[in-house]
């Protein structure tokens, strides 16, 4: 069932994915499931619905994804960067979280599903000092992309991008990103099935 929807979607959104990415993205929602149960991950409760809202809501950033090595902040069960690890093998992935639930998960996903391009991290963003440093920054969850900016300011290489995944955007939020990042471009993105707005932003330090 899971599988012939995501077989679904991948074609409405153009994206191509091999049989076994395939296979592991609807283990990936099959697992979340699992352990949500348990260890509340997300507050979506259907693997229909977590297939919508969390795996095509991450790959529909993949196409947009310059460069090989990026960081996944405040990744929670490992989302954008698990889904986006499965479609894109030849990119590396750091994923960030503070909680140690959600890193067990995502280690567990790993060794469960046969994943080696990402690497879980248990740290708070802040304290956290990669090397080296990343060709793009990104984040699903933050409440703000001037919180995202200041937070992560120091994750990214010279020329690197940071990624922001928003829903609604509002002129207010715009206006108050920090004088020392510049906003490249606002991409508007159709997720399959969900009838909500989607966004993304790209953004670099000048």
């Amino acid at each position: 069932m899971l599988a012939a929807q995501l077989s679904d979607y991948l074609a409405e959104m153009n994206i191509s994915a091999t049989e076994l990415q395939q296979k592991q993205l609807v283990g990936f929602v099959e697992m979340l499931n699992k352990w949500n149960k348990a260890y509340n991950l997300t507050s979506v409760r259907s693997p229909e619905q977590m297939l919508i809202r969390h795996v095509m809501d991450s790959l529909v950033v993949s196409p947009y994804l310059d460069g090989e090595l990026f960081i996944d902040v405040g990744t929670g069960p490992g989302l954008p960067g698990i889904p986006l690890a499965i479609l894109n093998p030849d990119k590396e992935f750091v994923l960030l979280d503070s909680l140690g639930k959600r890193i067990r998960f995502q280690k567990q996903v790993q060794f469960e599903l046969k994943i080696n391009n990402f690497t879980s991290v248990e740290s708070r963003v802040e304290a956290y000092q990669p090397d080296p440093l990343f060709d793009g920054v990104l984040s699903r969850a933050f409440a703000s992309i001037a919180d995202m900016l200041n937070w992560c300011h120091h994750l990214p290489k010279e020329n690197g991008t940071f990624y922001a995944l928003k829903g609604q955007l509002t002129d207010a939020e715009i206006a108050a990103i920090p004088a020392e990042f510049t906003l490249l471009e606002t991409i508007s993105l159709q997720v399959p099935k969900l009838d909500e707005q989607r966004h993304l932003l790209k953004l670099v330090k000048v």
